[in-house]
């Protein structure tokens, strides 16, 4: 801003108050060099006031002042390194016999020098600062230390109204407390935006911690000599009588306030408030009673600072006793999504919020203020997007999400608790809009005069401002709020885990699983590659062409890969004759050697990753060493179900070689025989008979299901070695495979052109896939669910919208990754195999066709 712009309410927040060229009338100043020695500057009125006579410029201080006063302000001076805290000096008698209290400081190398009346000596300044600090010392609550304070200042300063006003984040502010007389309205608990108090304003409220206005219609006392544009202007930043700039005595004079006194409150070396004293008729606040009162605010915001601390610990200590309940009542509770919906009114208690929602599982459930529910699926969808797992939080969401303006009066802020990693499932925290309650608290009745600066300059016209700009936001959220949550995040995320074990023992027995199978892993690799190569040794053996071998020995590895990935993952349990078959394909032959026979038995996810490990064991073990070692070697596998629901499993070999029992057990022997006992709770007994190994094994009725009036797997001669019969070729498909590895996806290509589909796209990322959909209709789509940088669910919902069905397919063990709204879509095993993924591409298409 120039010197000599005029100032208006469009460029008041760069005007220069630090350098107004002028003070307050009800006092004088005279700016020396460093030391105090001859006067450079001074204000217009210092003459009449200090008795002097003749020109000051250029002259000595002790030569005006005398020498005694003149050597107290040189000492003050040298005492004082610190231009916020000036030297204070009291009832300082002058050579003309007026008696000055006095405030000098140096700041820019230039002493300031501030003289004003004498009052009162220093000592009832301090009995003041005491008895006030006496009076608010014991308060324990920071809402009745405020209200207390701003009384007890108003009674003993004598101002017709006290605020306490307490500053936003954004930079509006509130009255938090407020002590008037009686005739007087009300300004209590109003908000006011930032602009009231610019930016330049703020930052010498914290340089001043007291500032005094004596008369709001006073006259500005000017510099001597006036400044010019040429003139290193004089700073006044730390100066008590520095003029006061036009905006705010216009505003002043339009609320008929005619004086004014005010009070930093530093915390934490910010500026969180202050304390405003308004008077309605001229008053000037003697340098005594603003010594009371600096020292009063000094105490004051250190005091509220311990009680803001106190309120954070007893918030944060509040919630987590909520969520330790939470998390005593989860170790009692096998529904984790109802305990979380019975307790949503406790999780409300750990921050301030106006409504809670819980979305868990695609199911909503809410208390108090929240969005539609039609709105949660689209809010929790935008969240996922930018939250990746972590806290998130928006104190105005209609501005990043413009859906959320239809209901930003009931919810205008929101904090999302990620339940998952996977962007899914949120405990969600909401604000109402900040003003949507709000009303005018002052008399109706009560007019403000508008001023030559416009009716912008008064209380009611500043509140109507502040609400328009704070419409469609709510009060942020602090950082002790983002704590909290991130605490709550950690517990619930405990929660969920917990609840995914299917046996209240597992967290015991975890350790020693994980052991047994690292172990195995080692072991099972070794057997792996020594199955591998016998296969390969057996096969060029069998005197078959190189055609015929090729194919022998890719199908005897594929299985032998299935059988592997059905004991890593063992999702979801499984039938045990599927089980059985897996494990023995690569050994079938002509499918002479091997019986298998029994009802249809459905294990759960935990009794079938026992018994693939256990039959995965028994099964290299035949191969390498037993029955199915040697031609004209058989194996019988046999389970039926018991009266009492168990499942009992027959294995006997036949035919091998001679077993010998050496009475030493290797890692094999002891999985097979401790696996089911242990884990399982089941039995296993092994038998070394000559002709060949017989093992008995118990499975208990809780691990497994079964489907009454079926006749069983009819598995009994089952020709494991042969190739399956292929189903007619679905040649008039056009498929979309949405698949981000190449050698997978050329792998799955090759499988659909076996099966005689050629009109095949693929595409290696949702957006390509998109992009293909624009020119391309698929008649059914096979979509990867995990694509590395993202996944396959804006693909599925531009099928389901085309209507095109589909398949997912994972190498996940669960369903955890299929995307909200997919629930009924087919999921496909990875790695692919042709006969699987025929066999679904063809039951979702005859599906459609029906």
């Amino acid at each position: 801003m120039s010197v000599g712009e005029r100032v208006d309410l469009s460029n008041c927040d760069r005007e220069p108050i630090h350098i107004p060229g002028s003070v307050q009338c009800h006092g004088c100043l005279i700016a020396c060099d460093p030391q105090g020695g001859v006067v450079q500057r001074h204000s217009s009125n210092a003459a009449e006031m200090l008795a002097l006579s003749g020109p000051l410029i250029g002259r000595d201080l002790a030569d005006l002042l005398g020498s005694r006063a003149a050597t107290r302000i040189r000492e003050a001076l040298a005492r004082g390194s610190d231009p916020s805290s000036p030297a204070l000096l009291f009832n300082v008698e002058l050579a003309s016999g007026g008696r000055f209290d006095v405030s000098a400081h140096v700041f820019r190398g230039v002493s300031l020098i501030e003289f004003e009346v004498a009052s009162a000596e220093d000592g009832p300044a301090l009995d003041l600062a005491r008895s006030m600090f006496a009076r608010v010392r014991g308060e324990k609550d920071i809402d009745r230390l405020l209200e207390h304070s701003s009384r007890l200042i108003r009674s003993l300063l004598g101002y017709d109204r006290v605020m306490i006003y307490q500053f936003a984040e954004d930079g509006a502010g509130q009255v938090v407390s407020e002590d008037r007389r009686e005739d007087l309205e009300s300004f209590l608990h109003q908000w006011f935006p930032a602009s009231d108090i610019p930016q330049q304003a703020r930052s010498l409220y914290v340089r001043n911690i007291v500032r005094v206005i004596g008369d709001a219609n006073g006259e500005r006392c000017p510099l001597v000599p006036e400044e010019t544009p040429l003139d290193d202007p004089l700073d006044l930043s730390f100066a008590h009588l520095r003029s006061v700039s036009p905006i705010h005595l216009e505003y002043l004079r339009n609320m008929g306030v005619a004086a004014s006194m005010s009070i930093s409150v530093i915390v934490d070396g910010q500026l969180w408030g202050l304390v405003a004293c308004h008077h309605y008729a001229p008053r000037v606040l003697p340098m005594a009673e603003r010594v009371a009162a600096e020292m009063f605010g000094a105490f004051f915001a250190l005091h509220l600072q311990a009680l803001k601390q106190k309120r954070t610990l007893d918030v944060a200590t509040m919630a987590r006793r909520a969520l330790d309940r939470v998390l005593g009542l989860a170790s009692q509770e096998e529904d984790i999504g109802g305990l979380l919906r019975t307790n949503l009114a406790d999780f409300a208690k750990l921050m301030p919020c106006d409504g809670i929602g819980l979305w868990l599982g695609g199911q909503w459930s809410a208390d108090g203020a929240v969005p539609p529910a039609s709105d949660i699926p689209g809010l929790a969808n935008f969240i996922g997007e930018r939250a990746e797992g972590k806290v998130w939080a928006s104190h105005e969401l209609s501005a990043i999400w413009p859906r959320a303006e239809t209901f930003c009066a009931e919810a205008s802020g929101v904090l999302a608790l990620p339940l998952s990693q996977l962007p899914r499932d949120y405990l969600l925290f909401f604000r109402k809009e900040i003003v949507h309650t709000l009303d005018w608290a002052g008399r109706p009745e009560k007019t403000y005069e508008t001023g030559p600066l416009g009716d912008r300059l008064t209380p009611r016209k500043s509140f109507a401002i502040w609400k328009e700009t704070v419409r469609g936001k709510a009060s942020p959220w602090t950082d002790a709020d983002r704590e909290i949550a991130e605490a709550a995040r950690s517990t619930l995320v405990e929660i969920v885990l917990r609840h995914n074990e299917l046996m209240a023992d597992e967290r015991d027995k975890a350790d020693t699983r994980q052991r047994l199978l690292n172990e195995e892993l080692n072991h099972r690799v070794k057997n792996i590659l020594a199955v591998i190569k016998s296969l390969v040794e057996h096969s060029l053996r069998d005197g078959r062409s190189t055609q015929d071998y090729v194919e022998s020995l890719r199908g005897r590895v594929q299985a032998l890969a299935i059988a592997h990935d059905q004991v890593v993952r063992g999702a979801g349990g499984g039938s045990l004759g599927d089980l059985l078959r897996a494990e023995l394909s690569p050994y079938g032959g002509d499918g002479s050697r091997l019986t298998l026979s029994g009802p249809t038995v459905w294990l759960d996810a935990r009794a079938f990753s026992v018994m693939a490990l256990v039959l995965h064991e028994l099964s290299t073990n035949a191969a390498k060493y037993g029955a199915l070692s040697r031609l004209g070697g058989r194996l019988e596998v046999a389970w039926r179900v018991t009266p009492e629901g168990d499942c009992e499993v027959m294995w006997r070999e036949q035919g091998g070689p001679e077993v010998v029992a050496t009475g030493r057990r290797g890692f094999g022997m002891a999985l097979i025989e401790r696996s089911v006992p242990y884990d399982l709770g089941g039995t296993s007994r092994l038998e070394f008979a000559p002709a060949g190994l017989v093992a008995h094994l118990r499975l208990p009725a809780r691990h497994i299901s079964t489907s009454s009036g079926e006749a069983g797997e009819g598995l009994e001669g089952d020709n494991l070695g042969a190739a399956p019969a292929q189903p007619e070729p679905l040649s008039e498909l056009g498929v979309l495979l949405v698949e981000d590895q190449m050698l997978i996806a050329m792998d799955v290509e090759m499988m659909l052109n076996d099966a005689g589909i050629d009109n095949v796209v693929t595409a290696p990322s949702a957006a390509e896939a998109l992009r293909r959909l624009q020119d391309f209709t698929p008649d059914v789509a096979v979509l990867d669910v995990n694509l590395g940088a993202g996944t396959s669910a804006p693909v599925a919902q531009e099928l389901q919208r085309l209507g095109v069905p589909f398949l997912f397919a994972t190498g996940y063990g669960d369903r955890s990754m299929i995307p909200a709204g997919c629930e009924g879509v087919p999921v496909l095993p990875k790695p692919y195999e042709s006969e699987p993924l025929m066999k679904a591409l063809r039951e979702i298409w005859e599906r459609r066709a029906a």
